[in-house]
Parts: C-alpha cells; sequence; structure tokens
C-alpha cells in the first residue's frame, strides 16, 4: 500500500514513464502521479499534496522554476522536496534554481541509481520510515535496480582520458553539424548525417564508448552562433556504417521526446540551414 505520493512532472511523456518506472520499482511504498507540464502540475497540487515533486526545467506554459518559485509561496509547500530534472547544467541555471528553493539538482540523461539516490537524500527518514512499515529494505541502489538497470541502461566503464573526436569528413558535412550526444556516464562526439523533427542520426568514430538500446540522451546542437539546444532523447538504433566488422565508424539514431514549441522551432531552424548546406 502506498504511503508516499510524488508528482512526476515533464513535458516528454518517455522521461515521465521512465521516472514513474524507476520510482515503483526501487520504492514500491510511493504513488505516482504525472502531469505534462507546470500548468497541470500545479492544478494537480492544489488538489493533492503531494509528498515530493520530480520536475523538468523546460517546458511548455509553465516551466520547472516557475512551478517550484509558486510552490514555495504555497503554505503547504513550503518545505516539500524539489528535485529539477534538466539537461541544463549550467552555472547560471543552478544558481537560479537554488535561489527558488530547489532541494536538488539531478542532470539530464540520468541513471536509475542517480535519481534513487537524489529522492533518499531528500526524503531521508521519512522515506525509510514508511519502507520499514511496509516491510521492504532499504537496499543500496546497485542490489534494487538490478533488474530494471538492465532493462532502461546499460552499465558502461568510464570512457579513457582522452579520446579522439570524429573528424567532419566522416559524414561528409562541416564543422557546423558536429553535434555532442551526451549518456549518463559517456559523451559521443559525433557529425550529423540525417536529422527530423523527430530524430537525427549521427556517425561517429568506433574507438569511443557506445550506449545501449533505449539509453537515454541529450543531443547538444549549435542551432545559432552561441545558440545551443538541448534535445532529450532516447537510442533508438545502433549501426555499422560499412558493412564489414572493422568498420571505423558507427551510426546512432536518436528519437526526440520533447515537446517544447520553442524546442521544435529551433531544430527546424537547423534543420533548413542543415539541408541547405547539403
Amino acid at each position: 500500500m502506498a504511503m508516499l505520493k510524488v508528482l512526476v512532472v515533464d513535458d516528454a511523456s518517455f522521461v515521465r514513464d521512465l521516472v514513474k518506472r524507476t520510482v515503483r520499482q526501487r520504492f514500491p511504498v510511493i504513488e505516482t502521479t504525472d502531469a505534462q507540464n507546470g500548468r497541470r502540475a500545479q492544478s494537480l497540487m492544489s488538489r493533492t499534496v503531494f509528498d515530493l515533486i520530480l520536475c523538468d526545467w523546460e517546458m511548455p506554459e509553465m516551466s520547472g522554476l516557475e512551478l517550484l518559485q509558486w510552490m514555495r509561496q504555497q503554505p503547504q509547500y513550503e518545505k516539500v522536496p524539489f528535485i529539477m530534472i534538466t539537461s541544463r547544467g549550467d552555472k547560471d541555471h543552478v544558481v537560479e534554481a537554488v535561489k527558488g528553493g530547489v532541494s536538488e539538482y539531478l542532470g539530464k540523461p540520468f541513471s536509475p541509481e542517480g535519481l534513487s539516490n537524489k529522492i533518499i537524500k531528500v526524503m531521508g527518514p521519512r522515506l525509510k520510515h514508511a519502507m520499514d512499515r511496509g516491510g521492504k529494505s532499504m537496499a543500496g541502489p546497485a542490489d534494487a535496480f538490478k533488474e530494471s538497470a538492465s532493462l532502461l541502461t546499460r552499465k558502461r566503464e568510464p570512457a579513457p582520458p582522452g579520446q579522439p573526436s570524429i573528424a567532419p569528413t566522416a559524414a561528409g558535412r562541416s564543422a557546423m553539424s558536429v553535434a555532442s550526444v551526451r549518456f549518463s556516464d559517456s559523451t559521443l562526439r559525433s557529425v550529423v548525417k540525417d536529422i527530423t523533427l523527430t530524430e537525427v542520426r549521427v556517425v561517429a568514430r568506433r574507438d569511443q564508448q557506445f550506449p545501449g538500446i533505449l539509453d537515454q540522451a541529450v543531443v547538444d546542437i549549435e542551432v545559432a552562433e552561441g545558440q545551443v539546444a538541448r534535445l532529450n532523447g532516447y537510442v533508438h538504433q545502433l549501426q555499422a556504417v560499412e558493412k564489414r566488422q572493422d568498420t571505423d565508424f558507427v551510426s546512432v539514431t536518436i528519437r526526440f521526446v520533447d515537446e517544447d514549441p520553442q524546442k521544435l522551432e529551433d531544430l527546424s531552424r537547423f534543420i533548413a540551414r542543415f539541408r541547405s548546406a547539403g
């Protein structure tokens, strides 16, 4: 029987489902509810008092920061833990979230272990008490996530230092089409081979560290001078570029899960330039 209530807020249904599945498998005493943006979350929070908020930053209608600022003005939510889960990890945004009253900050892509540790940290004795009452063990994340982690992410060794980058000529495009694809424990340097509003196909050197199918990903693409779009997605396909076992390059297809109109507008402009450059 659920004893604690958690609200998961993200405009990407894939991310919401991933967070809810992780929470349910690790903490069976927690009941999860989800909302696609801050405005919907605000409506739910006005009717039900939640014990924890897990929220994205960039969302249409009301951002995670705006929801956080509103929440801290409500007497029933002054001390409720709020974990910001976002691809925006630069110092300015972290400081802004801290000023707004955030409890913890978790970068995308995140691992089940990372999310679990943050929840344990902010919930503290209250979560332990609920787990004890429910007859559940507060085992370490490595034990608790043994099955779920194998389904959602592949555990990888840290990438060796000085990892070589892929040359722009591998994809036949200019340097402007270089993309950085971030995973929970590695970053893949690649070039954009093809891109649409729903997915991107990049090519990377084989000597880098590669993800597993369905791993979370954040694709950083420079959509304008000095402006980087951080697009959330997951690994849909891995394929050898050449039809031989010793191929030097691997193609990685990332399916986007963002529904933020601003991100889609930025991506549309990049696609137009990418097509004209080809």
